[in-house]
């Protein structure tokens, strides 16, 4: 270990069909970047009540957690990431709202390489493309 400390977050590949959505930051080291959504998780929280949290404070929305998909761990220069990815789909009724990125868009297989992703979420849009073309 080098010293860097260790940031623990969650993502949600959220799924509409055949279709996966997708944000655009909108600030930071990163911005332009594409990004599964979600954030850190809070002392004492499980990955799913923070993902459940995140989503609905970044847009303003409601999911069901449907299972795991991937952990991906990428050493950034500052920070050690570990993110837990989770397959999720909307509640019944829930609209999203872009509370805190510049864009958004939904994307199918053939569409995933083609994306400026963010260097953690380059190996969740593998396995996401993967699972999707299992069908």
């Amino acid at each position: 270990m080098n010293g860097r400390k260790t940031v623990n977050v969650v993502a949600a590949v959220i799924r509409d069909g055949q279709r996966v959505f997708a944000t655009q930051r909108g600030y930071g080291d990163f911005k332009d970047g594409w990004e599964f959504p979600g954030g850190k998780i809070e002392p004492g929280e499980s990955a799913e009540a923070a993902l459940v949290r995140e989503i609905r404070e970044e847009l303003d929305a409601d999911i069901v957690i449907e299972g795991p998909l991937i952990t991906v761990e990428h050493d950034y220069p500052e920070f050690h990431l570990v993110m837990e990815c989770f397959w999720a789909v909307l509640c019944e009724g829930s609209r999203m709202r872009l509370l805190e990125h510049e864009a958004a868009s939904w994307f199918g297989a053939d569409e995933l390489d083609g994306v400026a992703w963010l260097p953690a979420d380059v190996k969740v849009a593998q396995a996401v493309r993967e699972e999707l073309e299992k069908g």
